[in-house]
């Protein structure tokens, strides 16, 4: 895990440009830093940056940008196969001068271009210069989990793993993109990663699962090295998926605990979490350390079931108190960690808790993202389930039962306690960008977007998970999980992200992935004795959250002034529309969360705006 950054045009940067954006980048890799720079036969020029967090291979000869013969790369992320890839191409006659992932991954593609990322698990941004030709190739993992900013100019191609050091590089600041603030404002983090723009103008991100290269005459082609297809498999019988799903989260959790480093688990009350602790200790006998978020709003409240991980699995523990104080200072320093407003409070205590993973020593963190998106576990995946099985009476007569009983008591949004919500309009997303209307109220100009979806599968949960895991959800948790993890020099893996338990969950028939009132039912049933029965079958759906006022206390005269004093905000936002919510003693959850985007854009603006 690193910090890589660069350009390839013809200008010249200087020397301080490049040591004043790896100064940048130390916080991604604190154990050494370096760049080099090239011209090519046609005059272009080409710099690689890199700063490095030593994982595999401590020694200094894995050091980067790295060289086999004249290709040389600079990357971030890790490839977890790089044991048997490597044994494949050593059979092959090639010859390795460290036991590092970073020189597979380049040995590979000198082999076989850009087909050996197929074959590659991981994640990863890397670039690419081969001297002999005078090109450049850029790429993203799958998933996206390793972040790649892009900002063209009439002289080339900047690029980078945060926004800061593209613009160390470029020597001038970016144009603030109002159309994405007010995108956040108004619908909220899930719509962010449904477009290719970013917080600023001109800036793109490389797309996962694809390959950017640029030619010695600077033009630029893009193509994907991974697609997907939902081809679900309807005679697989239920023993079979949670059979296949197990063996297949168990060899991705064994891939993901290789490393020269120890390894942190983040660990909630929840399955997700559970499944990867529980697999590292019982099915490998790895020293698991979890590190849980102290919540402090009963709603959201886990300790009880903490508390029986830790105690049935005997795992060591760390709980991580949610501080309120200094919260104001704090999420600024977190905005210009991000370059962006921070998506949602969630990570202001991930953040907290990444800095006593820090602490504790890890450079590693295990996290238990994207296990809702692959095997279903929001509420209204219930109800879009119910719509899909509507044509087995038997089956949908037994799960309505099970919903009634057991799912509307503790549904709190209003769109999703019909249970024949989406029967009746299966296009039906007002939930998403629940009260949009009425925060577009609270602007100076109109601003307006309609919810749009991408057709990956013609059944509705399917498509509703497929669209959360590449455009809505994941994308955002992947982006919060980095910086704030970087921010402390971590690692952060996930698991669930992994390619064969991808390509097996998207031929579990639909009909499997909930029963008897339970999400992730392939799951639960998946890890039975590894996992307590207790978090089993446990059917709250929690997580961390928390009302903004109880970060704020709107009645000190000093974060009044703080929140309400002149900002480049208020150009977007009407004033009154702030004072009024100031004034409530408690607002509901969807206010709660316009007031912390209001907060967090504010900050952003006053970081990048002026």
């Amino acid at each position: 895990m690193c910090g890589i950054a660069g350009y390839f045009g013809s200008e010249d940067l200087s020397q301080e440009q490049c040591e004043r954006c790896l100064q940048l980048m130390r916080r991604r890799g604190p154990d050494n830093a370096a760049f080099r720079r090239w011209v090519a036969p046609s005059g272009r020029k080409c710099v690689l940056l890199h700063s490095r967090l030593n994982i595999i291979d401590l020694d200094d000869r894995a050091n980067q940008p790295f060289n086999v013969g004249n290709s040389w790369i600079a990357t971030n992320g890790e490839l977890y196969n790089y044991v048997e890839l490597q044994s494949e191409l050593q059979a092959n006659g090639r010859e390795f001068r460290t036991s590092s992932d970073t020189e597979v991954l380049l040995t590979g593609l000198m082999a076989s271009g850009t087909t050996f990322l197929d074959r590659c698990e991981g994640m990863w941004a890397f670039a690419v210069y081969d001297q002999n030709r005078g090109t450049l190739m850029l790429s993203r993992d799958r998933f996206g989990e390793k972040p790649l900013f892009v900002y063209r100019t009439a002289t080339g191609l900047f690029f980078g793993s945060e926004v800061k050091f593209i613009v160390a590089l470029l020597g001038e600041r970016l144009g603030v993109n109002k159309d994405h603030v007010l995108r956040y404002l108004i619908n909220g983090y899930k719509s962010l990663y449904k477009t290719r723009e970013t917080f600023f103008h001109g800036l793109q991100e490389v797309e996962p699962g694809s390959v950017l290269e640029v030619d010695c005459d600077g033009n630029e082609q893009t193509t994907r090295y991974w697609e997907f297809s939902y081809e679900p498999v309807d005679a697989m019988t239920r023993e079979e998926a949670v059979d296949g799903a197990r063996e297949r989260l168990i060899r991705s959790v064994e891939l993901r605990l290789r490393a020269d480093v120890p390894l942190a688990f983040c660990l909630s009350g929840g399955i997700d979490s559970n499944s990867l602790v529980a697999i590292a200790k019982r099915q490998f006998d790895y020293d698991v350390h979890g590190f849980t978020i102290q919540n402090t709003d009963a709603r959201y409240e886990e300790q009880e079931m903490v508390d029986v991980a830790v105690q049935q699995l005997g795992i060591r523990h760390t709980s991580v108190p949610v501080q309120t104080e200094e919260f104001l200072p704090r999420l600024r320093t977190l905005v210009a960690q991000h370059d962006a407003p921070v998506y949602t409070i969630t990570y202001f205590a991930h953040w907290l808790l990444m800095r006593s993973i820090h602490e504790s020593g890890y450079r590693i963190s295990v996290s238990g993202t994207a296990a809702d998106e692959l095997f279903s576990g929001y509420y209204d995946h219930h109800l879009a389930y119910l719509s899909d099985v509507q044509g087995d009476q038997v089956l949908y007569e037994s799960s309505r039962s099970s919903w009634e009983r057991y799912i509307r008591p503790i549904v709190r949004n209003p769109l999703l306690q019909d249970p024949d919500v989406f029967s009746r309009n299966p296009r039906m997303r007002d939930h998403i960008f629940f009260k949009a209307d009425g925060f577009a109220r609270c602007l100076v100009e109109p601003w307006h977007e309609t919810f749009t979806e991408t057709e990956y599968a013609s059944d509705l949960l399917r498509n509703r998970m497929l669209n959360e895991l590449f455009h809505e959800a994941v994308p955002v948790i992947l982006h919060e999980d980095d910086h704030n993890a970087m921010y402390f020099s971590i690692e952060n893996r996930s698991p669930f992200l992994d390619r064969a338990l991808f390509d097996f969950c998207l031929t579990i028939p639909t009909r499997h992935l909930i029963n008897r009132g339970y999400a992730k039912s392939i799951l639960r049933d998946a890890m039975r004795g590894l996992v307590p029965d207790t978090i089993l079958e446990n059917r709250r759906k929690t997580g961390f959250n928390a009302p903004i006022l109880s970060f704020l206390d709107v009645n000190d005269p000093s974060v009044r002034t703080a929140l309400l004093e002149p900002s480049a905000i208020f150009d977007y936002v009407k004033r009154d529309a702030i004072e009024s919510r100031l004034q409530e003693s408690d607002l509901p959850n969807s206010e709660s969360k316009f007031l912390f985007y209001f907060l967090s854009a504010k900050m952003f603006l006053e970081e990048y705006a002026a």
